[in-house]
Protein backbone atom coordinates (compact mmCIF):
# COMPACT_ATOMS: atom_id res chain seq x y z
CA UNK A 1 0.00 0.00 0.00
CA UNK A 2 1.20 3.49 -1.19
CA UNK A 3 0.26 6.55 1.15
CA UNK A 4 1.28 10.03 0.36
CA UNK A 5 0.62 12.09 3.46
CA UNK A 6 0.48 15.69 2.64
CA UNK A 7 1.08 18.62 5.76
CA UNK A 8 -1.20 21.44 4.65
CA UNK A 9 -0.22 23.90 7.68
CA UNK A 10 2.25 26.82 6.75
CA UNK A 11 4.24 27.15 9.92
CA UNK A 12 6.87 23.94 11.08
CA UNK A 13 6.65 22.24 14.17
CA UNK A 14 2.91 22.19 14.67
CA UNK A 15 0.00 19.94 15.82
CA UNK A 16 -0.50 18.94 12.20
CA UNK A 17 2.73 17.63 11.75
CA UNK A 18 2.70 15.79 14.80
CA UNK A 19 -0.52 14.36 14.02
CA UNK A 20 0.96 12.29 10.86
CA UNK A 21 3.83 11.61 12.07
CA UNK A 22 1.50 9.82 14.49
CA UNK A 23 -0.72 8.64 11.73
CA UNK A 24 2.31 7.15 10.17
CA UNK A 25 3.45 5.17 13.09
CA UNK A 26 0.50 3.27 12.30
CA UNK A 27 0.49 2.53 8.83
CA UNK A 28 2.27 -0.78 9.35
CA UNK A 29 6.05 -1.83 7.95
CA UNK A 30 4.84 -2.45 4.52
CA UNK A 31 2.87 0.50 3.72
CA UNK A 32 5.09 2.94 1.52
CA UNK A 33 4.88 6.41 2.83
CA UNK A 34 5.49 9.64 0.95
CA UNK A 35 5.03 13.03 2.59
CA UNK A 36 4.48 16.82 0.73
CA UNK A 37 5.09 19.54 2.99
CA UNK A 38 3.63 22.15 1.30
CA UNK A 39 5.42 25.22 3.43
CA UNK A 40 8.34 23.93 1.72
CA UNK A 41 7.36 23.61 -1.34
CA UNK A 42 8.20 25.99 -4.31
CA UNK A 43 5.18 27.10 -6.19
CA UNK A 44 2.49 30.01 -7.21
CA UNK A 45 -0.95 29.01 -5.30
CA UNK A 46 -3.00 31.25 -7.30
CA UNK A 47 -4.51 29.57 -10.02
CA UNK A 48 -4.62 32.57 -12.75
CA UNK A 49 -7.11 32.09 -15.25
CA UNK A 50 -8.99 29.12 -13.77
CA UNK A 51 -9.54 26.66 -15.91
CA UNK A 52 -9.39 28.98 -19.08
CA UNK A 53 -5.88 28.80 -20.31
CA UNK A 54 -3.34 26.00 -19.02
CA UNK A 55 -0.64 27.29 -15.82
CA UNK A 56 2.46 25.42 -16.28
CA UNK A 57 3.27 23.03 -13.40
CA UNK A 58 6.58 24.29 -10.99
CA UNK A 59 8.92 20.93 -10.46
CA UNK A 60 7.25 20.63 -6.95
CA UNK A 61 3.68 20.11 -8.37
CA UNK A 62 4.77 17.29 -11.04
CA UNK A 63 6.73 15.16 -8.49
CA UNK A 64 3.58 15.87 -6.01
CA UNK A 65 1.39 14.92 -8.68
CA UNK A 66 3.17 12.19 -9.75
CA UNK A 67 2.78 10.82 -6.46
CA UNK A 68 -0.91 11.20 -5.91
CA UNK A 69 -1.27 9.37 -9.13
CA UNK A 70 1.27 6.55 -7.78
CA UNK A 71 -0.84 6.24 -4.28
CA UNK A 72 -3.54 3.92 -3.02
CA UNK A 73 -4.08 6.23 -0.06
CA UNK A 74 -4.24 10.41 0.53
CA UNK A 75 -4.01 12.06 4.41
CA UNK A 76 -4.25 15.81 4.54
CA UNK A 77 -3.75 17.38 7.90
CA UNK A 78 -4.69 21.03 7.89
CA UNK A 79 -5.94 23.34 10.48
CA UNK A 80 -9.14 25.14 10.26
CA UNK A 81 -8.56 28.87 10.09
CA UNK A 82 -11.76 30.92 9.35
CA UNK A 83 -13.96 27.68 8.68
CA UNK A 84 -11.95 26.79 6.07
CA UNK A 85 -8.39 25.31 5.06
CA UNK A 86 -5.09 27.79 5.03
CA UNK A 87 -4.91 30.02 2.20
CA UNK A 88 -1.59 27.66 1.06
CA UNK A 89 -3.74 24.32 1.55
CA UNK A 90 -6.36 25.91 -0.61
CA UNK A 91 -3.91 26.80 -3.83
CA UNK A 92 -2.39 23.27 -3.81
CA UNK A 93 -5.78 21.81 -4.04
CA UNK A 94 -6.70 24.52 -6.99
CA UNK A 95 -3.42 24.15 -8.80
CA UNK A 96 -3.20 20.21 -8.48
CA UNK A 97 -6.71 18.59 -8.55
CA UNK A 98 -7.06 19.74 -11.98
CA UNK A 99 -9.62 18.38 -14.65
CA UNK A 100 -8.89 15.43 -17.17
CA UNK A 101 -6.23 14.51 -14.09
CA UNK A 102 -8.13 14.71 -11.13
CA UNK A 103 -11.78 14.63 -12.59
CA UNK A 104 -13.61 15.11 -16.03
CA UNK A 105 -16.79 16.56 -16.76
CA UNK A 106 -19.17 14.73 -19.43
CA UNK A 107 -19.37 16.17 -22.47
CA UNK A 108 -23.85 16.01 -23.04
CA UNK A 109 -24.67 16.24 -19.42
CA UNK A 110 -24.26 17.88 -16.19
CA UNK A 111 -21.86 14.76 -14.24
CA UNK A 112 -18.52 13.92 -14.02
CA UNK A 113 -16.21 11.42 -13.57
CA UNK A 114 -13.43 10.78 -10.54
CA UNK A 115 -10.99 10.20 -11.64
CA UNK A 116 -9.15 9.02 -8.49
CA UNK A 117 -11.20 6.34 -7.74
CA UNK A 118 -9.15 3.34 -6.58
CA UNK A 119 -7.64 5.44 -3.69
CA UNK A 120 -9.06 6.70 -0.77
CA UNK A 121 -8.11 9.53 1.99
CA UNK A 122 -8.32 11.07 5.33
CA UNK A 123 -8.37 14.49 6.56
CA UNK A 124 -7.13 15.61 9.52
CA UNK A 125 -8.32 18.86 11.00
CA UNK A 126 -7.35 20.32 13.99
CA UNK A 127 -9.59 23.16 15.14
CA UNK A 128 -10.30 25.81 18.10
CA UNK A 129 -14.08 25.17 17.84
CA UNK A 130 -15.30 22.23 19.88
CA UNK A 131 -16.41 19.79 17.35
CA UNK A 132 -19.79 19.55 18.81
CA UNK A 133 -19.99 23.42 18.19
CA UNK A 134 -19.03 22.82 14.63
CA UNK A 135 -21.94 20.70 14.08
CA UNK A 136 -24.67 22.24 15.25
CA UNK A 137 -23.78 26.23 14.78
CA UNK A 138 -22.38 25.66 11.73
CA UNK A 139 -23.65 22.40 10.22
CA UNK A 140 -20.00 20.48 9.61
CA UNK A 141 -19.30 22.71 7.09
CA UNK A 142 -16.32 22.20 6.53
CA UNK A 143 -16.28 18.27 6.73
CA UNK A 144 -19.33 18.60 4.04
CA UNK A 145 -17.57 20.42 1.48
CA UNK A 146 -13.88 18.17 2.21
CA UNK A 147 -15.86 14.62 2.12
CA UNK A 148 -18.10 15.69 -0.97
CA UNK A 149 -16.69 18.40 -3.25
CA UNK A 150 -12.94 17.58 -2.92
CA UNK A 151 -12.09 14.62 -1.88
CA UNK A 152 -15.55 12.30 -2.99
CA UNK A 153 -16.01 14.43 -6.25
CA UNK A 154 -12.51 13.12 -7.73
CA UNK A 155 -13.33 9.79 -6.72
CA UNK A 156 -11.56 9.10 -3.70
CA UNK A 157 -13.59 6.75 -1.66
CA UNK A 158 -13.71 6.22 1.82
CA UNK A 159 -12.99 9.40 2.32
CA UNK A 160 -12.84 10.83 6.24
CA UNK A 161 -12.31 13.67 8.22
CA UNK A 162 -11.36 13.60 11.58
CA UNK A 163 -11.74 16.81 13.82
CA UNK A 164 -9.17 17.51 16.50
CA UNK A 165 -10.15 20.36 19.06
CA UNK A 166 -10.89 21.88 20.78
CA UNK A 167 -6.54 22.80 21.05
CA UNK A 168 -6.48 26.15 22.64
CA UNK A 169 -5.95 26.25 26.79
CA UNK A 170 -3.88 23.32 26.99
CA UNK A 171 -7.02 20.68 25.72
CA UNK A 172 -4.64 19.43 23.13
CA UNK A 173 -2.39 18.04 25.85
CA UNK A 174 -5.38 16.66 27.99
CA UNK A 175 -6.90 15.20 24.85
CA UNK A 176 -3.55 13.47 23.19
CA UNK A 177 -3.76 10.17 24.66
CA UNK A 178 -7.13 9.72 22.83
CA UNK A 179 -6.62 11.34 19.72
CA UNK A 180 -3.11 9.07 19.54
CA UNK A 181 -5.94 6.54 19.44
CA UNK A 182 -7.99 7.36 16.96
CA UNK A 183 -5.04 8.47 14.65
CA UNK A 184 -4.20 4.46 15.09
CA UNK A 185 -7.97 3.43 14.36
CA UNK A 186 -7.62 5.92 11.16
CA UNK A 187 -4.17 4.15 10.09
CA UNK A 188 -6.05 0.71 10.45
CA UNK A 189 -9.65 1.93 8.33
CA UNK A 190 -7.45 2.78 5.59
CA UNK A 191 -5.17 -0.30 5.19
CA UNK A 192 -8.84 -2.55 5.22
CA UNK A 193 -10.66 0.02 2.92
CA UNK A 194 -12.27 -2.11 0.37
CA UNK A 195 -10.57 0.17 -3.51
CA UNK A 196 -11.69 -0.68 -6.63
CA UNK A 197 -9.28 -0.88 -9.27
CA UNK A 198 -7.22 2.10 -9.57
CA UNK A 199 -6.44 3.77 -13.08
CA UNK A 200 -3.69 6.25 -13.92
CA UNK A 201 -4.26 9.85 -15.48
CA UNK A 202 -1.33 11.59 -15.19
CA UNK A 203 0.34 10.86 -18.24
CA UNK A 204 -2.92 11.66 -19.98
CA UNK A 205 -3.32 14.90 -18.71
CA UNK A 206 0.26 15.79 -19.32
CA UNK A 207 -0.10 14.91 -23.35
CA UNK A 208 -3.36 16.97 -23.02
CA UNK A 209 -2.11 20.01 -21.66
CA UNK A 210 0.72 19.77 -23.67
CA UNK A 211 -2.09 20.02 -26.75
CA UNK A 212 -4.04 22.76 -25.31
CA UNK A 213 -0.62 25.07 -24.89
CA UNK A 214 0.46 24.43 -28.46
Amino acid sequence: MRIVLIDGHPDANRLTSHLLDEYQRHCGGAAQIDRLVLRDMDFDPVLHKGYVEPQSWEPDLLHAARLIDACDHMVFAFPMWWGAEPALLKGFVDRVLLPHFTFRYHDNDSFWDGLLAGRSADALVTLDTPPIFLRFAYGNSIMHRWRKQILGFCGLKPARLYLFGPVRRGSAEKKMAGWHRKLARAAQKAAAASRSKKLHHLEDFLNYRAGKES
